[in-house]
């Protein structure tokens, strides 16, 4: 019986356990979008996860949803970031690149003035979406999202090379592959939403031209790298951002269909519901599982041992964590020895320094964790 402790061979990377450590947003760049040696030892502290996912990745200057987030967009940033892989992969680790893009999730404030980019200019719902930066005095909060307008046909040819060209720095960067994220209602989630789509080009319409946008995305990035070693992220039924696709089952059984048939390294599904109390991870499961006969990482709110019963029951693969491996760093470590988890601090989560970010203790250090859940 496999369990999160267990190995497992992702398209040939050996990986040596089946935790996950999900991508998050930490918004500790505050330089032109370049990683810093504090984000190297953040997540060199992590490296005993199977696989590290890394925070979301601008891939294009208007592409931020949250201030202070690292790109791979620059030979510059690409430079940083092999600081960041050269570390994980000192400490014995495994780490993709995740790549992002958040169209309409933004504001002009972070975008040099320009309005954020969308499939067809949906603005009814500005107050929904999740914009965050940081304040002169230092405090992370979120802000107020200012309007989108419609990209053209060339600017969504644009945005697919966009993909491509991160993906090349990612290679160069010396991550061990990439994650598309296609989930909480960035770009690609847009384009395959029937409520934000409302284009009458090729990219818009049917299922089967809402998921072209995406679809050329894998075909770009797999002329860069393997897609053995390129993952998608989806969350078919995430209110986060206010999708609202009219039939994420059909949506999201084609979208299964056509990574399978791609060959992808897995399909990443978050259930991001789960942590408000509405989980839709059973409904998740099956609509993937029919369609995706690949590697499943589930993620949202998913404790260690509801892990192990999905993998032994088959449901899922891989299991991500996110808050647990905020304070956590020997996550993998404290499963094995069946140790106590400490809880992460109310602050920290976003922008500062060291402070709830690379100063949480592991669980054989002489301090204990600060509090057990």
């Amino acid at each position: 019986m496999s369990t999160l402790l267990n190995e497992y061979d992702l398209r040939g990377l050996a990986l040596p356990n089946r935790v996950v450590m999900a991508p998050m947003t930490r918004s500790r760049a505050p330089q032109r979008g370049l990683p810093t040696a504090l984000m190297a030892q953040y997540y060199a502290q992590r490296a005993s996860a199977g696989l590290i996912i890394s925070e979301a990745t601008n891939v294009s200057p208007v592409s931020a949803s949250f201030e202070l987030t690292p790109g791979l967009i620059t030979d510059e940033q690409a430079a940083r970031w092999k600081t960041v892989t050269d570390a994980v992969h000192a400490n014995g680790g495994r780490i993709f690149a995740q790549l992002w893009h958040g169209g309409r999730v933004s504001s002009l404030t972070l975008l040099g003035g320009d309005a954020p980019l969308s499939p067809s200019g949906v603005n009814d719902d500005l107050e929904q979406l999740q914009v965050w930066a940081q304040l002169q005095n230092g405090y992370y909060t979120k802000i107020h999202a200012t309007p989108s307008r419609a990209m053209t046909t060339g600017e969504v040819v644009e945005a697919v090379d966009e993909f491509r060209r991160a993906a090349v720095h990612a290679v160069a960067a010396g991550f061990d592959g990439v994650e598309i994220h296609a989930a909480n209602g960035y770009l690609p989630h847009q384009f395959l939403s029937s409520t934000l789509n409302r284009r009458d080009d090729r990219y818009g319409g049917s299922v089967a031209n809402r998921a072209r946008f995406l679809e050329e995305i894998v075909d770009a990035v797999g002329g860069v790298m393997p897609l053995g070693r390129v993952g998608v992220r989806i969350s078919p039924y995430a209110k986060y951002n206010n999708v609202r696709d009219a039939d994420p089952d059909a949506t999201y059984a084609y979208v299964g269909r056509m990574l399978d048939e791609a060959g992808v390294a897995y399909l990443h599904a978050a259930d991001t519901n789960g942590w408000s109390g509405e989980p839709d991870l059973p409904r998740i499961v099956e609509n993937v599982r029919h369609a995706f006969g690949g590697t499943l990482i589930v993620n949202g709110g998913i404790t260690p041992d509801a892990a192990n019963k999905l993998i032994a029951a088959g449901d899922a693969d891989l299991v991500a964590f996110a808050r647990a491996y905020i304070a956590n760093p020997d996550l993998v470590e404290r499963l094995a020895a069946n140790a106590p988890l400490a809880a992460p601090q109310a602050v920290g989560w976003y922008g500062g320094d060291h402070a709830g970010y690379v100063d949480y203790a592991r669980h054989d250090d002489a301090e204990p964790a600060k509090r057990t859940v």
